[in-house]
């Protein structure tokens, strides 16, 4: 009978370099001005409802001390990852059907990697870039199995921000972005994410350069916004995006007259020509 060969223990994560702070001589945002459009935004808007489940797990308590729409148990670290690449190019609501059609499918990850047929494609179809996103989770899930030998990435939550990038920067499809997203929503780190519309409002408030590109405005946005308020802003800035004329791309026409008045950023340099800039 044939041995079966030895699986390499898995190695410890590479040490990653600090990025250097793409602009050095840009001194925005100060501790104060964080805590300032914090207070004005949640003032505004009160704390985003859909992100409440995660800011219970981030104050310590577990999903079932609060009711309202805390989900049942604290999702995995592996739910969250799958959850973050569904969300690529479509809506939260869109993506979150795509992952329960996703598990309603495969009631376990083995059975995604072990499937060859297009059953996952057409699983996670209403997400969009089904065949694109398929291959990408696929890959990741028999990495993860490869590596450690079962899939689960639960290891991630003893490792540190730099240790959790490095691991997860591995596989491809896997981005700045969705690793930040992760480490922020499911790992309840210190972490900033970039996206479309934080962005957008930075660079309106002059919080980073107006040719900032995300991956630059990410590595400064990082280091110049204290960690205790990374996670409400962040949150705060995705709502307000989505919800302010002002400080959406739909301007002109669209745009009300007295929006500048009630756009809570409006004395923090949320004006209509530095979103033009």
């Amino acid at each position: 009978m044939p041995r079966k060969p030895k699986r390499k223990p898995p190695g410890s994560p590479a040490r990653r370099e600090p990025s250097p702070e793409p602009y050095p001589s840009h001194a925005s945002p100060s501790p104060a001005q964080c805590l300032a459009v914090r207070d004005a935004l949640l003032s505004f808007h009160g704390f985003p409802e859909e992100f409440a489940p995660f800011r219970v797990l981030r104050l310590g308590r577990s999903p079932e001390d609060d009711s309202g729409d805390a989900p049942s148990t604290r999702p995995t670290v592996l739910d969250g990852l799958v959850t973050t690449l569904l969300s690529q190019n479509t809506t939260d609501a869109i993506s979150r059907r795509a992952f329960a059609s996703l598990k309603a499918a495969f009631p376990s990850w083995d059975q995604v990697v072990d499937e060859e047929g297009t059953r996952l494609e057409d699983a996670i179809r209403c997400g969009g870039l089904a065949s694109t996103k398929a291959a990408r989770i696929r890959a990741m899930l028999r990495g993860v199995r490869e590596r450690r030998g079962k899939i689960c990435l639960e290891y991630l939550r003893e490792l540190s921000v730099d240790e959790v990038k490095s691991e997860l920067s591995q596989f491809k499809g896997i981005g700045p972005k969705t690793v930040a997203c992760v480490l922020m929503f499911y790992l309840q780190k210190d972490d900033f994410p970039v996206d479309t519309h934080v962005l957008r409002i930075t660079k309106a408030m002059g919080w980073v350069p107006a040719t900032a590109s995300r991956e630059k405005a990410y590595i400064h946005l990082n280091r110049k916004i204290p960690d205790d308020l990374k996670f409400d802003l962040n949150c705060l800035f995705v709502t307000h995006g989505k919800l302010c004329q002002l400080c959406t791309k739909k301007m002109g026409s669209e745009k009300s007259k007295d929006s500048n008045a009630v756009c809570p950023l409006a004395s923090h340099c949320c004006t209509e020509a530095k979103l033009q800039q």
